[in-house]
């Protein structure tokens, strides 16, 4: 991705923000390339093709409280899809690696 971006709820995304990355389909095609500059029209056949959320550029600084409260409601969501997971248990390392991996994509590596 590009610089900073911020994951917006598709209902939140106004025409003219720009796209951070390139959005897929669920087939895997792009729909839009990264750095596209969205508009009216585009945000509503995004509806049609069940697209929920988009990352896009965010050029103003990210406010630390958000930022905060979103890396804990990562954190929480990371816990209960793992919620069966023992992370102290060194056999399972199948379920540690991919705990640490998805933990690392959502919050960054501090946290993994």
């Amino acid at each position: 991705m590009t610089g900073t971006y911020r994951h917006l709820p598709l209902a939140k995304v106004e025409p003219g923000m720009v796209l951070s990355d390139e959005l897929l389909d669920t087939h895997g095609q792009v729909l839009l390339p990264a750095g596209a500059v969205l508009t009216e029209r585009m945000l509503e056949r995004l509806q049609d093709h069940g697209i929920e959320s988009l990352a896009v550029v965010c050029d103003t600084p990210p406010d630390p409280a958000q930022t905060a409260a979103e890396r804990e409601a990562h954190l929480a969501r990371i816990g209960v899809l793992f919620r069966r997971h023992d992370p102290t248990d060194a056999e399972d390392w199948a379920a540690n690696a991919l705990r640490a991996l998805v933990t690392e994509f959502r919050v960054g590596k501090e946290a993994a």
